[in-house]
C-alpha cells in the first residue's frame, strides 16, 4: 500500500475512535465515564484483532479489550450477526478483570457483511454485590455477571437481557444510561467507518488491517532484535492497608532471532483472600503497556505491536485469577505489575525507565442515605500518588500512571453525594531525592454531611513500602489512611458516622540517580 494513503487513512481511523470515545464520554451517565476517562474504545477487523484504539483510555481497559474480543466472536461468530446486534459480557475472567467493567461489542456492516467491530468498555458505577472494595469473599458477592449474550437484537433491546441486568442494580437509570451510551458509541463509529469507505472505495478494511498489524508487528520484533540477549529478573514488593505483603516477580528474555520477548511471573506470590487477585488479560495489558512505551513508544497499539510479547503467568497466583476469586480491586496489583517490568528493563536501557511511583490509584466509594431517605452512591473518585523520576527528568506529582485516569473533579463528587472536602493539595516533600527528585504525592481530606451511619469502600496500597528510588536515587514517602486520626488496617468496608473526618496522604515516587551525581 502506498505509505501516504496509507498515512491518511491511518489518521482516519484514529479519528474515528476517537470521535467514538467522545460521543461516549458526552453521552454516559457516570462521572467516571465524563470526567475521569475510565474507559477504552476501539476499532477491531472481523477476525477480532485490535486495529486502532482511542488516545483517551487505560491500558488495562484497552488491551484486555485486545484480548475479549476473540472471546466474544468465539460465541457469536460475524457471520451468526445481524445488523443492529450488539454483543455484551462483564466476566471478569475473559475481559478486564472486574465485574464493574463491562464491555460491548457491535458488528460494523457494509453491503451485508460485517467488516469489523467498535468496541468499548467502561466502569459502570454499579453492579450489584459488594461494591467497588477489596471485601467480598468470592467473585460472586462481587456483582451481577453477565454472561456473552445480545444485548440488541436487530437494533431491539433485548428484553430478558436488560430487565436481568437491571433488576440487580442499585441504580438501574446510571446503568441504563450508560449501556446506552455505549451502544451509541458504536453507532457513530460504525457510520464514520462506512463514510471512510466510501471516500476511498474500499468495500472492507481487510488489506488496510493486513497492512496496520503487520507493519506494527516488524517494528516492534526490531525493537526487540535490538535488546541483548538474556534473562533479566526483577521483584516488587507492594503492601496493603492490613500489613500484608505481595510480592511480584518478573523475568524478562528477549529472543534476537525472532524478535518474541517472554515475560516470565513465575515466583510471584500466590491469590490472595482479598478482591485484588488479577486475571491474565490484565497483567497482559499493563506488562505489554510498560514494555512498549519503553522500548518504542512510537509503534501503533494494535493487535500487530502487541503479538511479539509473551506473557506466563503461574496458574493461581495473583496475576493469574482464575475463579472463584475475588477480583474488584485488581488495580492494586495490576496498575503494580509495570514496577518490576521497569526495574528488570532498568538493566537493559537504563536511560529510558524511571524510579516505582505510587502505582495503583487510592480508590474510594461512599454509599448511605441522603437525610430526605433517598440513598446514595458515588465511587471511583481516584487519587494519585507521585510518579518516579526519569533519567532526564523529575516525577510528575498526583499523576495516574500507569493508567492515565484522572480524579472526578471535587465539585462533581460534591454535586452527586453529601460529600464535603475540607483538604486537598500536593504533599510537599514527599517525592524521592535524586539527580531528578520524584513526583510529589497529594493529601485529600473529606467528610460527609449527615445524620445517618454512611460506608466506604477504600482501596489503598504502599502505607508501609515505599515507591524505589533508582541508580542511587532515594525513596518516595509511603502512603497514610487515616480516619478521625487513627490508622485503618483493614481492607474490607467500614461503617461511619456523619461529620467523620477521612484523610489520605498519598505516597510520593522514588528519585532518580544520586543527588550529587
Amino acid at each position: 500500500m502506498d505509505a501516504v494513503e496509507l498515512e491518511v487513512l491511518w489518521a482516519s481511523l484514529v479519528s474515528t475512535v476517537n470521535e467514538q470515545a467522545t460521543a461516549l464520554q458526552r453521552s454516559a451517565f457516570s462521572p467516571v465515564v465524563r470526567e475521569a476517562g475510565d474507559l477504552a474504545n476501539a476499532l477491531f477487523d472481523r477476525r477480532g484483532r485490535m486495529i486502532a484504539q482511542a488516545v483517551t483510555g487505560t491500558p488495562g481497559h484497552i488491551n484486555s479489550m485486545a484480548v475479549a474480543a476473540h472471546h466474544l466472536l468465539a460465541e457469536y461468530p460475524p457471520d451468526e450477526l445481524a445488523p443492529g446486534d450488539v454483543l455484551i459480557t462483564n466476566d471478569p475472567y475473559l475481559t478486564a478483570g472486574q465485574l464493574l467493567d463491562v464491555t460491548v461489542l457491535s458488528p460494523v456492516f457494509r453491503t451485508e457483511r460485517v467488516i469489523g467491530f467498535f468496541g468499548s468498555t467502561i466502569h459502570h458505577t454499579d453492579v450489584g454485590g459488594y461494591g467497588v472494595g477489596a471485601g467480598a469473599r468470592d467473585v460472586f458477592e462481587e456483582g451481577i455477571w453477565i454472561p456473552i449474550t445480545k444485548l440488541m437484537s436487530r437494533g431491539k433491546r433485548n428484553p430478558d437481557v436488560w430487565k436481568f441486568i437491571l433488576s440487580n442494580v442499585r441504580q438501574p437509570e446510571h446503568m441504563a444510561g450508560d449501556l446506552h451510551a455505549q451502544v451509541a458509541s458504536a453507532e457513530v463509529g460504525a457510520t464514520r467507518l462506512n463514510a471512510l469507505c466510501d471516500a476511498h472505495g474500499l468495500d472492507d478494511i481487510e488489506s488496510l488491517a493486513d497492512e496496520i498489524v503487520e507493519r506494527s508487528e516488524r517494528a516492534m520484533r526490531e525493537s526487540i532484535r535490538a535488546l541483548p540477549e538474556g534473562t533479566y529478573s526483577a521483584s516488587s514488593t507492594l503492601d496493603l492497608a492490613d500489613g500484608s505483603e505481595i510480592e511480584i516477580a518478573v523475568a524478562l528474555t528477549p529472543d534476537p532471532t525472532t524478535g518474541d520477548l517472554l515475560v516470565d511471573y513465575e515466583g510471584s506470590s500466590p491469590a490472595s483472600p482479598y478482591g485484588i487477585n488479577v486475571v491474565k488479560n490484565y497483567t497482559h495489558a499493563y506488562t505489554t503497556f510498560a514494555i512498549r512505551s519503553v522500548l518504542n513508544p512510537e509503534i501503533p497499539n494494535n493487535a500487530g505491536s502487541l503479538a511479539p510479547i509473551q506473557v506466563e503467568v503461574p496458574k493461581g497466583s495473583i496475576v493469574n485469577a482464575k475463579p472463584p476469586v475475588p477480583t474488584t480491586a485488581r488495580h492494586v496489583v495490576g496498575m503494580f505489575v509495570p514496577m518490576p517490568v521497569l526495574k528488570a528493563l532498568g538493566q537493559i536501557v537504563p536511560e529510558k525507565v524511571m524510579a516505582e511511583g505510587a502505582a495503583a490509584v487510592w480508590t474510594m466509594q461512599v454509599s448511605g442515605t441522603r437525610d430526605d431517605g433517598k440513598p446514595f452512591i458515588t465511587s471511583m473518585f481516584n487519587y494519585a500518588g507521585g510518579v518516579g523520576a526519569r533519567a532526564t527528568k523529575p516525577g510528575l506529582s498526583a499523576t495516574a500512571y500507569p493508567t492515565g485516569v484522572a480524579a472526578v473533579p471535587v465539585e462533581v463528587v460534591e454535586s452527586t453525594a453529601p460529600i464535603r472536602f475540607i483538604r486537598k493539595q500536593l504533599r510537599s516533600g514527599s517525592g524521592g531525592p535524586g539527580r531528578h527528585g520524584g513526583g510529589l504525592g497529594q493529601v485529600v481530606e473529606f467528610t460527609v454531611d449527615t445524620d445517618r451511619p454512611w460506608s466506604l469502600n477504600a482501596i489503598t496500597s504502599r502505607l508501609q513500602n515505599p515507591p524505589e528510588g533508582i541508580f542511587g536515587g532515594g525513596d518516595g514517602t509511603e502512603g497514610s489512611f487515616e480516619v478521625n486520626g487513627k490508622k485503618v488496617t483493614t481492607q474490607r468496608r467500614i461503617e461511619l458516622a456523619g461529620g467523620d473526618l477521612v484523610r489520605l496522604e498519598l505516597p510520593g515516587g522514588g528519585g532518580y540517580g544520586a543527588p550529587d551525581a
